[in-house]
């Protein structure tokens, strides 16, 4: 196969197809369901997860704003890298830290870049998992589907990502496009209808409540009876021959209906529901958004990644920039704020955050209990199916997007030989950097093994008991992976961790970024004080508040702190292996760490 170094990309996209590929890498059909079991799972923190996307926003919107002045002075290919870069050459004074400027940011990027795509398949694997094990039920848990069917699920989509990848940026495109119309009228009648179910049903109403064992949802109380394990008694459901929960029953021996309460702790002082619509706007606690930001900035990522197609775009100096801050309006301000504000306000005694940060998808859950109320019995289960198909397009579009952008950045790399020079080749036929497409392919295979070890470890093994595991259908695909409940509760949560890794990557490629564009617009005839110096200042302080919770939040009760302490940790040996590189690469070609001569770029 014969592969180009000299050519260059061809400009096929306008405005249309440059916003839509990067609302496809923020992807609200996809993340609700994906991100809001990681989210209820970061302790006691729950409450806030509204007003900490929020927070998440207005960083997100910050940095948005600099990248889109960005993108006005240095349309091209390499997002923060190639800013980086041309920043720094057209500085009167700071021109020699070019090359140690771009080095770094391209680095830092690649923590995002390198290990998004693997929490995206990773939890495409879980996705995969839940829609089994609720159409095969006896084969797989749908609430705790097997780490090794996840583990080959996320193999596979991570190369089929990579061969669509591959084929060029117009037929990438094209999937986007389709995909967002999809997934975010999908997302809409999911939000109205979980509104109108709470709406419809005041506490003190009958309703439904969900089973974790059987995956549905019943309006009846489960009968219970008193079980002794280890010498602790609970209340252990009493169930039928095929699973199914029986009906406890009143005094005139039928089923006892099941009655609504909307309280916000049960007696073990966690978190369960909003009491009121004001409880789930409600801040609750700073220290507790900025916990959720943390986690939240995973599904607002993405507004950045056209700034790496400025190679593609027909007029890049006006299309990029009003793409990335639009596709952050769109998908941010208005989908992600509805949707959510939704699904929190859903939440009930018939389906508490503690069932929710134990499930393997629990807006799947809620679309169960929602279709029966809707549709009737066995209705719920439908009603799921279908939206999870439009998630499951959802995620192709995101991970094709994200490794669209990771594979740009390492290309332009590449050609600068910061990285291995085969990684700035280009395919013969399609234009397309495909050996930086198939490496992170295979990295993000890695990655999503290595996120779906431990999916429940940590407070997510709460309510996974030994029972539960115990109860699990036994096989190497659906049972093998799960030890005890103990050694669960004991270890890091594995995709936290990694979604952790990632959005400590994105905050700190943000920070830089908005150091850039101060570096950028320094003494420059377009100067604004606004865009330029405060907007950038904002983004700058509130990327490293964030950053610095990873380490100041746990050991101030704000949420667990296995699982930011050890993304850190990766943080750290990520930063330490770069520098050694940089040197080591240095020394081999014979460069200098400073420029030696300046060269402007218009």
């Amino acid at each position: 196969m014969a592969e180009k170094s000299t050519s260059e990309m061809k400009p096929t996209l306008g405005l249309t197809g440059l916003t839509m590929n990067a609302m496809a890498l923020i992807a609200p059909g996809a993340f609700l369901w994906l991100t809001f079991a990681i989210q209820g799972a970061t302790g006691n923190t729950a409450p806030s997860m509204w007003i900490g996307i929020v927070v998440a926003l207005l960083l997100c919107l910050a940095t948005a704003v600099c990248y889109a002045e960005l993108a006005k002075l240095y349309p091209g290919t390499g997002s923060s890298y190639y800013f980086a870069e041309q920043s720094f050459l057209n500085h009167d004074k700071a021109w020699k830290y070019a090359r140690l400027s771009k080095f770094i940011v391209g680095w830092g990027s690649h923590l995002y870049y390198w290990i998004y795509p693997g929490v995206m398949v990773a939890v495409t694997g879980v996705v995969i998992g839940y829609v089994t094990g609720t159409l095969w039920p006896s084969f797989m848990s749908a609430s705790n589907p097997g780490p090794i069917f996840m583990m080959i699920v996320a193999v596979l989509f991570s190369f089929g990502i990579a061969w669509i990848a591959q084929r060029g940026v117009a037929g990438s495109t094209n999937v986007s496009i389709a995909i967002n119309v999809i997934q975010i009228t999908a997302l809409l009648i999911f939000a109205a209808m979980a509104f109108s179910y709470r709406s419809s049903h005041p506490a003190g109403t009958a309703a439904w409540q969900f089973d974790s064992t059987s995956g549905d949802a019943y309006t009846y109380e489960f009968q219970t009876e008193k079980v002794t394990a280890n010498g602790t008694t609970t209340d252990s459901i009493v169930r039928d021959k095929d699973g199914v929960p029986k009906p406890k029953l009143d005094a005139a021996g039928k089923p006892a209906p099941f009655v609504v309460a909307y309280p916000e702790k049960d007696d073990k002082g966690a978190f369960i529901s909003h009491p009121t619509a004001a409880s789930v706007i409600g801040v609750h606690n700073w220290g507790f958004a900025f916990v959720q930001a943390t986690v939240a900035i995973l599904i607002l990522v993405g507004f950045e990644s056209v700034t790496s197609m400025g190679g593609e775009a027909k007029n890049p100096k006006r299309d990029v920039p009003i793409a990335v801050v639009t596709s952050l309006l769109i998908q941010g301000a208005f989908c992600y704020l509805i949707e959510y504000f939704a699904a929190d306000y859903f939440l009930s005694s018939g389906y508490p955050m503690t069932t929710a940060s134990g499930s393997s998808a629990p807006i799947g859950d809620m679309m169960i209990i929602i279709g029966n109320a809707f549709f009737g019995a066995g209705g719920g289960r439908i009603f799921m199916l279908v939206e999870a198909f439009t998630v499951i397009l959802a995620l192709i579009g995101t991970t094709l997007s994200c490794i669209n952008t990771g594979a740009r950045v390492t290309y332009a790399m590449g050609k600068d030989e910061e990285v291995p020079g085969h990684f700035g080749l280009l395919h013969s036929d399609n234009l397309t950097p495909h050996r930086a497409i198939w490496t992170l392919a295979g990295i993000s295979a890695v990655v999503g093994c290595v996120a779906l070890l431990m999916v429940f470890g940590d407070a997510s093994a709460a309510s996974v008991t030994d029972a539960t595991i115990k109860a699990l259908p036994q096989g190497l695909l659906s049972s093998v992976g799960y030890p005890s409940h103990d050694t669960m509760a004991a270890m890091p949560n594995s995709l936290l961790t990694i979604t952790l890794a990632s959005n400590f990557g994105t905050f700190l490629l943000y920070a830089l970024s908005c150091v850039i564009c101060m570096v950028g617009y320094h003494k420059h005839p377009m100067y604004s004080p606004l865009r330029h110096l405060f907007v950038p200042v904002f983004g700058l302080l509130a990327n490293l508040a964030c950053m610095a919770f990873y380490l100041i939040g746990p050991f101030m009760g704000y949420g667990t702190p296995k699982e930011p302490l050890l993304a850190l940790g990766i943080a750290a040996v990520w930063a330490i292996y770069g520098g050694i590189y940089f040197v080591s690469s240095s020394k081999k070609s014979g460069r200098t760490t400073l420029v030696d001569s300046k060269a402007t770029t218009a």
